[in-house]
């Protein structure tokens, strides 16, 4: 029999109805990698707009656009993540209104830079944010359509999710003044839309999926670090003079790099999806993929200050790398290592993170850093998860 022939015609709409949250073998599918795709260029502009504002000085101003824009970047994945995870149908409609997502964050990445720049301006990143919000609606609007069940859901989450991007577009005539009142105060009603739908009847999600969709975005973040890593390599190439400090910094931020994967996925996180904690799960996340972003930005600073080419000095550049380490560790233990981990588990990955801040108090950059999260790596190796 021809496999083709036991799947619904691509021609055809496909009822959208609930999927079966305890769907074997439920993995991510070819649509869903390919929208990540996008999201690698989205995080890729916005660690390096980070990067260039870190080693010209401009910290405050430069950490603020990050958080701002990267926020924009998660939630939009983090909200198509978890409508697939119910309402996937893979049907014609749904894959064109995928791909409009995906249009949107490609306008988001190329408005970035114009975040960061003197006048902030966020026209470009806001249009961009709001195509991909709208075409989330006209999903949660099929939703509703496919399924009376959930009907009183998805129409909640179709007018919350509709009225903020309104408000959104209102918040470009807002003055500069009102700038980052207006963006926290806007962050908390897309924050609360899912909780208030959520109460009107719960969607239904797919543990195993989810936390693979999250692991995955996590390779993207973490891969701008093996990318910077890469960078100094190829600086070491360039300029001999900085040969052996260069290539030195390089295997450290590998071995860090390498360390952050092995302690994000030592954790069933699937366990704490199902245990009641989604909401809380999807949303620390914010912490820990800004985190790993921010990494890649700080290994790139440290460059430029070991070779002269930043406005850091070598203490504060090392902050850059040191920092997002830090909250990346405790993000991920408060999240997936806490429940799964036994006492010696809980004391030592907390105390690491206190730890790799004195990178900041040697003179090799990321010194610390790398032999404590090695360290961290030898404490999960010797104490299994509880699975």
């Amino acid at each position: 029999m021809n496999p083709a022939a036991s799947r619904p015609a691509r021609s055809r709409l496909v009822p959208m109805r609930p999927r079966d949250p305890r769907e074997p073998a439920r993995t991510a599918s070819e649509l869903e990698l390919f929208f990540d795709l996008v999201f690698v260029v989205a995080v890729s502009v916005a660690s390096v707009q980070l990067h260039h504002a870190l080693s010209e000085g401009h910290v405050a101003d430069g950490v603020v656009s990050y958080l701002m824009v990267f926020f924009s970047i998660w939630w939009a994945w983090m909200n198509f993540t978890w409508f697939a995870t119910a309402f996937d149908t893979d049907d014609w409609l749904y894959r064109v209104l995928t791909l409009v997502q995906m249009a949107g964050v490609l306008v988001l990445a190329a408005g970035v830079a114009d975040t960061f720049g003197e006048e902030r301006d966020y026209t470009v990143v806001t249009l961009g944010y709001v195509v991909m919000r709208v075409a989330l609606v006209a999903q949660w609007l099929r939703a509703a359509h496919g399924d009376a069940s959930l009907r009183r859901t998805t129409l909640a989450y179709a007018v919350g999710i509709s009225t903020v991007q309104v408000l959104w577009l209102l918040r470009l005539a807002l003055p500069e003044s009102l700038a980052t009142t207006s963006f926290l105060v806007l962050v908390a009603a897309e924050l609360a839309v899912p909780v208030l739908a959520e109460r009107v009847g719960p969607t239904p999600w797919h543990p195993h999926h989810v936390a693979e969709r999250y692991g995955l975005f996590t390779l993207i973040v973490l891969g701008e670090s093996v990318l910077a890593s890469a960078n100094a390599f190829i600086g070491a190439l360039d300029d001999s003079a900085e040969l052996l400090p260069l290539v030195t910094m390089a295997v450290l931020a590998f071995v860090v790099t390498a360390a952050l994967w092995w302690t994000y996925f030592w954790a069933p996180h699937h366990r704490t999806i199902d245990g009641g904690g989604a909401l809380r799960y999807g949303y620390a996340h914010y912490l820990v993929f800004a985190a790993a972003g921010a990494f890649s930005a700080g290994v790139e600073v440290e460059i430029d200050a070991l070779t002269g080419h930043g406005e850091l000095s070598q203490a504060a550049a090392a902050w850059t790398v040191s920092v997002p380490v830090a909250v990346f560790v405790l993000g991920i233990w408060a999240i997936a290592l806490r429940p799964a981990g036994d006492r010696v588990v809980n004391v030592a990955v907390p105390l690491a993170a206190l730890l790799v801040l004195g990178d900041a108090f040697v003179p090799v950059p990321l010194l610390v850093t790398a032999v404590v999260m090695a360290a961290v790596v030898v404490v999960l190796v010797r104490r299994p998860a509880d699975a």
